[in-house]
């Protein structure tokens, strides 16, 4: 078999795993499909057809060159062309006739998959070289199967969403570990589906720091609510202070507390008490960085994070996960929707960095506290509204991941980014501190 074969049977197999799992989350009732459950999100049937389009215009008609199946519906599944909370009032597809329409779509980039050959595959063109427009249309459908989610959640409605078992989490350790000052070499390296704001490779050289070995819990970020955090503008950025009030913001999104002191969060439909040793989800940017000042700490720069996650410092090379270039399985990080939230804290430990750190691929979204910029050299391939048009300081990245994310759309390189008010997301954090010349 060779090395092209290979890869397409690789590209086979994750593009049927990918379209399962968007069916698989579009399977219930038409009236949940066709509904926006918050404008901050669109109708499931529109991220339905969208993910067969963006397939449609990157596979068919980019990379072979085909006419369009249907080009009238192109401005309706264009992500920029209408915000989320005006997209209801298009006449979108209806439920069987977006599934009808991106299996139609599918069948089509099957077969230029096949009649790929080993020239398309490994030769000089980009969208061809390593299968780029497959990977591309590949982890756009997974980054929306974790939209689907997070509207699933959002719905509030019980039964439709999975849960599944988690191993134990392991109490007790060091609170943090020590990332030694030097150099290190950040963003993508020779990974051919890397996005172009993960590029070009280049060298930081960092001071020594401390940086949390697991996220924030649940139970040390109830205890900041607890200790009047939410009621307290030291601890806030100007900005964030004036959202919190304004917007009334007590406790994570989903949360809320008991008469008699106990916190309970909806998860998928149903209370539930917070578990005290899960990693806190659903916190915006904001009240991160609130409990990090309050905590007398801060949030990790996106190179601080990136450091402690896949730095080799024995090796001096930067690896695809905390844990190696291996692909996630079970015993290295929560991902893929294994269960339908995050692992307790330490649950992982063969996960680990190099440092030492823990769960930073999977369970949460991290917040860190860089804005959205590009890395020196940054070209934009192969548009400029995947990344360019974001950049800037409106935008906070995330790193690592959550319970959400298909391991096949996250690596220790990968960016994310929000607006810092977005709590609809399953988002975290941990902290960091600058060591000590003692320390370091």
């Amino acid at each position: 078999m060779t090395a092209a074969t290979r890869l397409k049977d690789r590209i086979a197999a994750e593009l049927e795993e990918g379209r399962g799992r968007s069916l698989t989350y579009t399977d219930i009732d038409d009236d949940l499909l066709v509904r926006q459950h918050s404008p901050l999100m669109s109708p499931l049937v529109w991220d339905l057809a969208h993910v067969g389009n963006y397939e449609e215009l990157w596979v068919l008609r980019a990379l072979a060159g085909a006419e369009p199946t249907r080009p009238e519906i192109d401005t309706l599944y264009d992500a920029f062309a209408h915000p989320r909370k005006e997209r209801p009032l298009l006449p979108l597809l209806g439920p069987a006739e977006a599934r009808t329409y991106i299996a139609g779509v599918r069948g089509r980039v099957l077969d230029v998959l096949d009649l790929m050959e080993d020239g398309d595959l490994y030769g000089h063109d980009p969208l061809r070289a390593g299968g780029f427009a497959f990977g591309l249309a590949l982890q756009h459908e997974h980054q929306h199967g974790e939209t689907m989610l997070a509207t699933l959640q959002l719905s509030g409605r019980p039964g439709l969403v999975r849960d599944g078992a988690l191993p134990a989490g392991r109490p007790g350790g060091p609170a943090e570990v020590l990332v030694p000052a030097g150099p290190f070499r950040m963003g993508a390296g020779s990974d051919p589906w890397a996005y172009d704001n993960e590029r070009p490779a280049h060298e930081v050289d960092l001071p020594a720091y401390w940086i949390d070995r697991l996220p924030v819990t649940c139970g040390a970020f109830a205890a900041f609510a607890e200790d009047g955090g939410y009621d307290d503008p030291r601890w806030w950025v100007p900005r964030g202070w004036r959202w919190r009030v304004r917007q009334g913001v007590t406790a994570p999104l989903y949360w809320t507390r008991e008469p008699g002191g106990g916190w309970w969060r909806s998860r998928f439909g149903r209370m539930e008490p917070v578990p005290p040793e899960e990693p806190v989800q659903h916190v915006s940017w904001y009240e991160a960085d609130a409990y990090a000042r309050w905590a007398g700490r801060r949030l990790p720069t996106e190179a601080e994070w990136e450091k402690a996650c896949g730095w080799d410092p024995r090796a001096g090379r930067a690896r695809a996960y905390p844990w190696g270039d291996a692909v996630p399985g079970p015993g290295h990080a929560n991902l893929g929707h294994r269960a339908s939230r995050p692992a307790p804290a330490g649950a992982f430990p063969a996960g680990a960095s190099r440092y030492g750190a823990e769960q930073m691929i999977g369970d949460v979204w991290e917040w860190t506290g860089s804005w959205f910029v590009p890395y020196p050299g940054f070209r934009a391939f192969p548009y400029r509204e995947y990344s360019e048009v974001f950049f800037g300081r409106d935008h906070r990245v995330l790193r690592g991941g959550s319970w959400a994310t298909h391991a096949l759309a996250v690596r220790a390189c990968f960016r994310n980014w929000d607006l810092p008010i977005r709590r609809q997301i399953f988002a975290g954090f941990r902290c960091a501190r600058p060591a000590s010349p003692e320390e370091a």
